[in-house]
């Protein structure tokens, strides 16, 4: 593949999935009430149990500072639960709540129909196994730094 070739096949692969991104956003309902950063925090917390603060913003790649005005936000909404750790009581482990885990699963369940229904109705069975894939693919992109 040339150089301009590549270019575009990566600036096509890009806005794709930019809009996919949109448009999963918009599908759940009970997600819109939170921030990009709120939902991503919430599933941090549904796929570890408990995180520390300082641990959710280095995923996040935001500062300590902004990681606390979310969590305070998140803890107002009872999606969350402080509680002091168990071997540095200076330390803060952050886990969902009843009603965080909840929310996640409705938001997840929502954009999960969605997304089913819009595979089942637009690609044939070929296609949804080049998507089947192209995870494996996607998820080694995602992890790259």
């Amino acid at each position: 593949m040339d150089n301009n070739n590549n270019l575009e096949f990566v600036s096509d692969l890009r806005t794709v999935v930019g809009r996919l991104i949109k448009k999963l956003r918009k599908e759940s309902k009970t997600g819109q009430q939170l921030s990009l950063t709120e939902r991503s925090t919430l599933s941090l917390l549904l796929q570890n149990k408990e995180m520390l603060p300082s641990e959710l913003a280095a995923i996040e790649k935001i500062t300590n500072q902004s990681m606390s005005g979310i969590l305070s936000h998140l803890l107002e909404l009872g999606y969350i639960v402080r509680t002091a750790s168990d071997t540095d009581k200076r330390k803060v482990n952050i886990s969902l709540s009843a009603a965080g885990e909840k929310i996640m699963l409705q938001v997840r369940n929502e954009r999960d129909e969605w997304l089913t229904k819009a595979i089942t109705g637009t690609c044939t069975k070929e296609e949804q196994e080049l998507l089947k894939k192209a995870i494996g693919t996607l998820t080694k992109i995602v992890e790259f730094e």
